[in-house]
């Protein structure tokens, strides 16, 4: 196994994660499993939609991509009982077996929507919880300082995926075909497998320590300490609470949603569905960026808080647009606000999690996105009876109103600059 040794002493700036060995492995393997990600679900969305003409089934399709959020915990206490690296390959293992199994029958001409929703579901089982284990290897190797810069240049791999994915996989589909598309896909999450081996662990970091001698007790005993450490923390109850918001009311209205919005309100062809969720994504690209470079010095609980009120707000906007490029416009101001809420988030979960819960933590995290399908299926019928404007007033009035409460009920954990959610690193905040 390689040992990282590389490791810089102290933050440096927003890409001192990369003189990490590791991080720079782990870099490109998820960039090549983000931009697979982001290629495939652009493909699959359209040829639903197109296939079945039914925004119902569309919604469905979306729904499977999350069924494995339910399982999310249970990878979480996996990688540290197991090993974080173990379960992050055998899951790209998993991805490459899925996507080489749906190249075969797109080339061979045997698609049918059918097998598109089982493999969907199949992927579905897993997906969900990637995150889980990117973000506890990162914590494995880098800084308690750099969780910020680190977790922002990480989340750089699913933001530039999603813009050069979704463009990607429009493109190659409308010019060479859905086979050809396929096999970049299939080829892509084989090199991301590839470089996941090649990742390599700290041996000397405590999160690692954590994993030599772990008691003999039972997984769901495992589970239920990891729900025990959120429930005591209510800085970790607030960021789940808006972690099962966004996912209920704001991310199904530009994202599962998307092919829709593209065909029905722009009146745009699967093209245009390239640049609306490349838009989205260039905008949370400028986050994750903007993050790495400043994002040291804000608070990350107040920041979460911030811009999940102002990503409702963009939300609105864009749903009372109906010219693609106001649209486009105002999707890059989503992606930017989206971006400065959940990575911070996801800084401060990690550090306020500590090396035992880490895993834990994380996989609770992903639990909260299952409210995704169902926020997807409830706008299905919403929209089909009163459209998709009126759906987006209801669901961003309910996120801005429960954001609002949120904010009121753990002021004092996630709104004072001295709370514990608002610190950068584990040493005393001073009060300001």
């Amino acid at each position: 196994m390689t040992s990282v040794t590389d490791r810089a002493p102290a933050p440096t700036g927003a890409l001192a994660a990369f003189r990490l060995r590791s991080f720079r492995l782990q870099w490109l393997a998820d960039l090549s499993t983000s931009w697979a990600f982001e290629m495939e679900t652009i493909m699959l969305s359209w040829y639903i939609l197109v296939q079945t003409e039914s925004v119902f089934l569309l919604t469905l399709f979306a729904s499977t991509q999350y069924i494995g959020t339910l399982f999310s915990p249970l990878f979480g206490v996996m990688g540290h009982r197991l090993g974080n690296k173990r379960v992050y390959c055998a899951m790209r293992a998993c991805y490459a077996t899925l996507g080489a199994t749906m190249m075969v029958l797109v080339l061979a001409g045997a698609l049918t929507p059918l097998y598109v929703f089982v493999i969907g579901a199949l992927m579905g089982l897993v997906r969900p919880s990637d995150l889980v284990l990117r973000y506890s290897l990162i914590a494995e190797t880098v800084p308690t300082q750099q969780l910020m810069a680190s977790t922002s240049v990480s989340r750089t791999t699913q933001d530039s995926a999603r813009v050069m994915g979704a463009l990607a996989g429009a493109g190659v589909v409308a010019t060479l075909g859905m086979g050809v598309a396929y096999v970049v896909v299939a080829t892509l999450y084989a090199a991301s497998f590839i470089l996941s081996l090649q990742v390599g662990v700290a041996t000397s970091h405590p999160a690692t320590d954590a994993n030599l001698e772990l008691p003999a007790i039972s997984l769901w005993r495992d589970l239920r300490d990891g729900a025990a450490h959120v429930w005591s923390m209510p800085q970790l109850l607030a960021a789940m609470s808006i972690a099962f918001l966004v996912n209920l009311t704001a991310f199904p209205l530009t994202n599962g949603l998307m092919p829709y919005v593209a065909k029905e309100v722009f009146g745009t062809d699967q093209t245009g569905l390239g640049y609306l969720a490349a838009s989205f994504a260039f905008g949370a690209l400028l986050g994750s960026l903007f993050l790495s470079r400043f994002g040291h010095a804000l608070p990350p609980a107040r920041m979460m808080i911030i811009f999940c009120a102002a990503w409702y707000a963009m939300v609105l906007t864009f749903a009372h647009l109906t010219q693609l490029a106001g649209g486009i416009a105002a999707l890059i101001l989503t992606g930017f606000a989206q971006s400065l809420s959940m990575v911070p988030m996801s800084a401060m979960l990690l550090r306020s999690a500590g090396a035992r819960f880490r895993g834990h933590v994380m996989g609770i995290r992903m639990l909260m996105i299952y409210s995704l399908p169902v926020g997807l299926l409830i706008a299905g019928p919403l929209i089909s009876r009163y459209g998709y404007r009126v759906t987006a007033i209801i669901y961003c009035s309910i996120g801005l109103a429960a954001t609002a409460w949120i904010a009121l009920h753990w002021r004092e954990h996630v709104w004072r600059l001295d709370a514990q959610g608002n610190r950068q690193h584990d040493s005393p905040a001073t009060p300001r």
